[in-house]
This record gives structure tokens, sequence and C-alpha cells, in this order.
């Protein structure tokens, strides 16, 4: 019961760290911000993608927070679905 649960939650995780991935692909368009489902995207990964921007530091113009977020999710993930 407590691996069918734990599998679900990386399940979770795994969803979450693709709508991040989709977060960051946004952005190379800005004119797309201003589309409902965008809108929605960033409503649902704000909470905790601008936490991250601040303890993550920019190398220059390039953002890493989204990079090292995916990484973390994905591999909490399959710790989680694997075991």
């Amino acid at each position: 019961m407590s691996g069918d649960l734990l599998g679900f939650i990386g399940w979770l995780l795994q969803i979450f760290g693709y709508l991040i991935f989709a977060r960051a692909m946004t952005s190379w368009f800005p004119s797309a911000r201003h589309h409902p489902i965008i809108q929605l995207l960033y409503q649902i990964t704000d909470p905790v993608m601008i936490p991250a921007s601040k303890l993550i530091p920019r190398i220059g113009m390039i953002d890493l927070s989204p990079m090292i977020v995916m990484l973390t999710l994905f591999y909490v993930s399959s710790r989680l679905m694997s075991g």
C-alpha cells in the first residue's frame, strides 16, 4: 500500500517536472504569457519556481533554477518510484 502511494507521489513529481520544463520553454516566446493555458502553467509552478529563483543565482542572463528544480524532482521521483 505505501509503495503504491510513494509511486503515485513520484509520478506526480515527474509530471510537475515536465510542467516546469514547459514553463522554461515558454520563456522563449514572451507573447505566449498572455495565453490562458500558459498563465495557468505559471500559476501551478510559481509556488516552487519563485523561491527557487531567489535561492539559485543567475549566471549572467541565464536562470538555472528550472533545470536544477527539474533535476531534483526527477531524482526524487525516480527514488520514490523504484522503491
